[in-house]
């Protein structure tokens, strides 16, 4: 019996910060057949190539001395930009009535990020959070990680 139950026609979403397949069973929940749908994909440079001088420096009213502001993380920006797209792309299927049931796959960090983006409509329709990451995977071993 399968760990994850995917029905026929539910969807699977494994992405990361920078890569999204998005898969349909089309076999059934005993026997799982996941077809590409759509990949998006998004190249993201280093933060160090991203940004720009060194961080900022702070002077308090109150006290005479001088403290340095973090530096942004681009890449994370990035990340969290395209996890965006990805919620947002979710989003949309569910309008178009695509999506009945989802299995959400994504590293804990990618996880929690794209659960900020995700409206209620979209959570209403995840059946499974996995917490892998498997977007470098073929196919066929991601429906291992889902059958095992």
């Amino acid at each position: 019996m399968p760990r994850h139950g995917i029905p026929w026609k539910g969807w699977v979403v494994v992405c990361d910060g920078s890569k999204a397949l998005m898969l349909q069973n089309e076999g059934d929940a005993e026997l799982i057949n996941l077809k590409v749908v759509e990949t998006m994909d998004e190249k993201h440079a280093a933060t160090h190539e991203m940004g720009t001088d060194k961080p900022g420096r702070v002077q308090e009213s109150a006290v005479t001395g001088r403290s340095a502001v973090e530096q942004t993380d681009w890449h994370e920006r990035a990340e969290d930009a395209f996890l965006g797209k990805v919620a947002e792309k979710l989003d949309g299927m569910i309008d178009s009535h695509e999506i009945k049931h989802l299995v959400l796959v994504a590293p804990p960090r990618a996880l929690g990020r794209i659960r900020n983006h995700l409206t209620d409509k979209v959570s209403k329709v995840i059946d499974t959070e996995l917490d892998k990451d498997l977007t470098n995977l073929p196919v066929d071993k991601i429906e291992e990680h889902l059958t095992s």
